[in-house]
């Protein structure tokens, strides 16, 4: 009999934790979540901070917190463990005391390119004996963007080292005397105008005015997204646009520090938010050329979000430059193929006053850059 007591009391005791925790489990619980970094490159590793607080006297035995998540946003643990069972879900297990408040810290790797955006976080409590839990979703909006991976400028398939010798010419061939650019060290043969006198006799040695340079030419950089003339199929070869994307962004990067205006265009267009995807027609991708401190980095944004698809045909893409008169412009294109449409649109384009050469990545890589050297 007293057996019996002891099961049904133990049995009451299990019902009335389980109720409570199933009422007060989630009261007073908060959840932060933050990158230490909003941006890094494919490939390197950024650190997302999870931060609960439990701000009641009741103790919670266990909490987990789940996130779904890009498996190209996750830890090296973790994604070996997805490539088995198929999940995308970020999942940690805390227990709090009464006020206690958890930090953790996660190594995630950025392994593609891409805009990844992290806005929920489902929590899931319940009582020590498992007789009962309750769920429920907090906004945790953050976001981290994966910039593509640079490679040195040797490896890109570029016709000619001439080629951009020839625009960083183009870009330092008129002294503009009303713009400064700084000061500099006496060589031989300069101006005695050009002295700095106030500057000489801080350093105790002569010092010249740096003019800059007017720009009458701009590089403008494109990736063809074309693999066929049909933009309602999927392109074909997305891991060469992908090795095209990389190579812009790292010309992109090699043009801008040696102070050439640069730009960058694409025929896809930007993942959401960005973007309306449900749009019939989408703005294709365009960063109008500048060589300030902050061009480089825009360059590098939009890539990372650009979406793997198309909002038109590459020929629409160059007819737009053909319409506005676009004028003046080195124009270096990384195509999978060149159509014969393309190719008149190109002789359009150098009628205006334009330069262009095309790079083909891909299979045809070695064949293009030999025949465009040629």
């Amino acid at each position: 009999m007293n057996i019996a007591w002891v099961i049904v009391v133990l049995l009451i005791i299990i019902i009335l934790q389980g109720l409570l925790f199933n009422k007060l489990g989630l009261k007073g619980i908060t959840y932060k979540r933050a990158f230490k970094q909003d941006n890094v490159f494919e490939g390197e590793t950024i650190e997302m901070v999870d931060e609960i607080a439990n701000k009641k006297l009741l103790p919670i035995p266990w909490i987990r917190l789940e996130s779904k998540m890009s498996p190209y946003l996750i830890s090296q643990s973790e994604r070996e463990k997805q490539q088995k069972e198929g999940e995308m879900f970020h999942r940690t297990l805390f227990s709090l005391l009464p006020y206690q408040k958890i930090t953790r810290r996660h190594q995630l790797i950025g392994t593609k390119r891409g805009y990844y955006p992290l806005n929920t976080v489902s929590v899931t409590t319940g009582d020590s004996v498992g007789f009962s839990e309750v769920f429920d979703s907090f906004e945790a909006s953050t976001s981290v963007t994966v910039y593509p991976k640079l490679v040195p400028m040797e490896d890109i398939p570029l016709p000619s080292h001439s080629w951009l010798g020839d625009i960083t010419v183009k870009r330092w061939i008129v002294e503009d005397p009303f713009l400064q650019a700084g000061i500099r060290e006496y060589q031989q043969g300069d101006s005695l105008n050009s002295i700095n006198w106030k500057a000489t006799a801080r350093t105790q040695s002569l010092q010249i005015n740096k003019k800059d340079f007017t720009a009458d030419h701009h590089l403008m950089i494109y990736v063809n997204f074309d693999t066929n003339e049909d933009i309602r199929m999927p392109i074909e070869q997305p891991d060469v646009i992908e090795k095209g994307l990389s190579y812009a962004a790292s010309l992109a990067n090699y043009a801008i520090e040696q102070g050439i205006s640069t730009g960058f265009g694409c025929n896809g267009y930007f993942v959401e938010p960005f973007t309306n995807t449900t749009d019939r027609i989408k703005p294709s991708v365009r960063v109008e050329p500048s060589n300030s401190g902050q061009q480089t980095a825009y360059i590098f944004d939009a890539i990372a979000k650009v979406k793997m698809d198309r909002s038109r045909n590459f020929r629409a893409f160059l007819q737009e430059d053909i319409d506005q008169g676009l004028t003046k412009t080195d124009i270096i294109i990384f195509a999978v193929k060149v159509t014969e449409k393309m190719e008149k649109q190109i002789a359009q384009l150098e009628s205006l006053g334009n330069a262009v050469e095309v790079v083909t990545i891909g299979e045809e890589q070695e064949k293009g850059a030999e025949a465009h050297a040629s």
